[in-house]
């Protein structure tokens, strides 16, 4: 007897399947290895990732085009705003402990810098696309908001990875840590979302459509391109289930975590026990049980 499978499957498939898995693998490890307490914004990034990708595989083919490009909107324009929000906690978290002035400062620049290449960032639709009054104008509106949250999270991110490099190792984002590890995960994401959106407007000024033929090489380039794009996600996701399932080097020197303890808590230099205090006076006196000092 022979058996004769014709299973085909396509490089999207393919990529589909292995990203979905390595997400619920990644919420895995962040609720198995308790990581959700000290990233609550990064897992719910993660969550609404793994939904939204689901909701996109399960009713693009059984939803009406208008109800299902709304609901993909709304849902993508929450994942814009969760984004922005975990970069604030990886802030916190990487610069605790850092001067009021200089946190407020590096906020402001980092800002600025992110809200500039928003502007010259692309076409802007006018001003009566959004005033038109139409479900098609609010769609139009919600994905603007949506595509160019994203495009500041990608700045923000980069900016952010490269105040981690430089000053993390002065507070609480030093090598090994998952402050670290999550920041340059977000941050090669971004720079491979960027590097594709900015492909995507080159190619799209400079090809010229002339035939049937042109349109197919187009949508052909371009689908290798998001095929490029998502390996690196991949990557960046099986980065992330390594980094955050091996504990930091501080609660590996003291033989775990302790409870309700966080890295923060743990001395600066994760090798070495906490220094005793010293003694002096009478308390070396009362240490030597003579009321005698250590001189004496």
């Amino acid at each position: 007897m022979h058996f004769h499978f014709h299973f085909v499957f396509s490089a999207v498939q393919i990529l589909w399947t292995l990203t979905f898995a390595a997400l619920l693998v990644l919420l895995v490890v962040l609720l198995g290895r308790d990581r959700v307490r000290r990233y609550p914004w990064f897992t719910a990034s993660i969550a609404l990732v793994t939904l939204l990708m689901l909701f996109s595989h399960l009713f693009f083919d059984r939803t009406q085009p208008p109800v299902y490009n709304l609901i993909f909107m709304v849902v993508t324009g929450v994942a814009a705003v969760v984004n922005l929000l975990v970069l604030v906690e990886m802030a916190r978290r990487g610069f605790k402990g850092a001067p009021r002035r200089a946190w407020w400062a590096a906020t402001g620049a980092t800002l600025a810098v992110g809200v500039a290449v928003l502007v010259v960032w692309g076409p802007w639709p006018a001003w009566k696309t959004f005033t038109a009054g139409s479900s098609q104008a609010t769609i139009r509106a919600i994905q603007m908001a949506a595509d160019k949250g994203d495009i500041l999270a990608g700045v923000l991110t980069i900016e952010l990875w490269i105040l981690v490099i430089w000053f993390g190792r002065r507070f609480h984002a030093g090598w090994r840590t998952h402050t670290q590890g999550i920041v340059i995960g977000l941050s090669t994401a971004a720079i491979a979302d960027l590097a594709l959106r900015g492909m995507i407007q080159v190619m799209a000024f400079h090809t010229l459509i002339r035939n049937r033929a042109d349109y197919d090489h187009f949508v052909a380039l371009r689908g290798r391109l998001f095929n490029a794009n998502s390996v690196v996600y991949l990557c960046v996701l099986v980065w992330w289930i390594g980094c955050l399932w091996i504990d930091e080097p501080g609660a590996a020197a003291y033989g775990g975590m302790p409870p309700g303890a966080t890295v923060e808590t743990l001395p600066e230099e994760p090798g070495l026990p906490p220094p005793p205090p010293e003694l002096t006076g009478t308390e070396a006196g009362e240490e030597l049980g003579d009321g005698r000092s250590p001189q004496g």
